[in-house]
């Protein structure tokens, strides 16, 4: 539903199967994995490579994104957890101050990379006996396209939003389940309802409630720029390996990965509320900013040492 040129954002919480129900963001990586095992099934086809080997990467690479990105979230975001819900690290659920089925929120990408990274060099010793950079310059391609779905993923779970806005630009986007809005508010209390999905419609749509749905603010929609922009990185390494002869230049089109796809990060960070994290010490830039600055550093490198063409 529109509001004059912005929008109203307020899904369900997923597709309800049974007592079941399938979180939109926990559909993103389904989707994304899919997507990824079929970008990489022609690339092994064109290298020669037999497929029962993808099977075995597409483990290495769904456990060490999962386990990579909620880590990174710990370590970089939220490291109290460790002492005050450590149950809560890897499960998908809270424990304290009460248990509740919360899906696997809060995941970091910079934490993915890094243990995808080492991840593909233990595939490489057991698995596939190729270079270390000739795997990881193919599996950034599927990494890549992942990598739009999880912010769609964000963007369905009304999470990471930008600052607030102006409701009359187009891109403005209402935020009805936005955190930072209900953080000291009890919807069930003010709905009188016992449904979650039930009261953020009643907030949308029944008169009662108008004054405070018009307090809840218009924000940038950054997950979708920063999907966005990593259509431009899957666009570009899609292009580079098919299309010209990039993928002998071993570390190159890892190196396009690492520098298109942070410096992305960088400058949607700055339309992006804060996460938290160490900024506050280091100040100047954001927690975001700080940790992908040494990826795209570490891009620049492999870029300018790829100059050799591998037979």
């Amino acid at each position: 539903m529109t509001h004059f040129l912005s929008i109203i954002w307020n899904p369900s919480e997923g597709i309800q199967i049974g007592s079941f129900t399938l979180h939109f963001y926990s559909l993103m990586f389904v989707v994304a994995f899919t997507l990824g095992w079929a970008l990489m099934k022609p690339i092994f086809k064109r290298e020669g490579e037999p497929i029962e080997k993808l099977d075995s990467l597409f483990i290495y690479m769904v456990i060490s994104i999962l386990a990579g990105a909620r880590l990174g979230h710990v370590i970089f975001y939220q490291p109290e957890l460790f002492l005050q819900d450590p149950l809560s690290v890897f499960l998908p659920f809270r424990f304290n101050p009460e248990f509740k089925f919360t899906g696997f929120q809060g995941l970091a990408s910079h934490g993915a990379a890094i243990l995808v990274i080492v991840a593909m060099y233990f595939y490489k010793t057991k698995i596939l006996k190729r270079s270390y950079l000739w795997i990881l310059d193919r599996v950034v391609i599927p990494v890549a396209s992942g990598a739009i779905f999880v912010r769609l993923g964000n963007f369905f779970n009304s999470e990471i939003y930008g600052p607030v806005t102006s409701g009359d630009h187009f891109y403005a986007v209402k935020f009805v389940r936005e955190d930072d809005f209900w953080a000291d508010k009890n919807i069930l209390q003010i709905t009188q309802t016992n449904n979650e999905n039930q009261a953020f419609k009643l907030i949308e749509t029944d008169p009662n409630h108008l004054e405070i749905f018009n307090q809840i603010p218009f924000r940038h929609p950054a997950q979708l720029y920063e999907a966005f922009g990593y259509v431009f990185v899957f666009a570009l390494l899609f292009f580079l390996y098919w299309k010209t002869n990039a993928r002998l230049k071993e570390g190159y089109i890892f190196g396009m990965f690492l520098v298109t796809l942070f410096s992305i990060r960088i400058l949607v960070e700055s339309v992006k509320e804060s996460q938290g994290g160490f900024e506050n010490v280091l100040g100047l830039l954001t927690t975001g900013q700080w940790l992908s600055i040494p990826f795209v550093l570490a891009g620049l490198y492999f870029i300018f040492r790829a100059k050799k063409v591998v037979n």
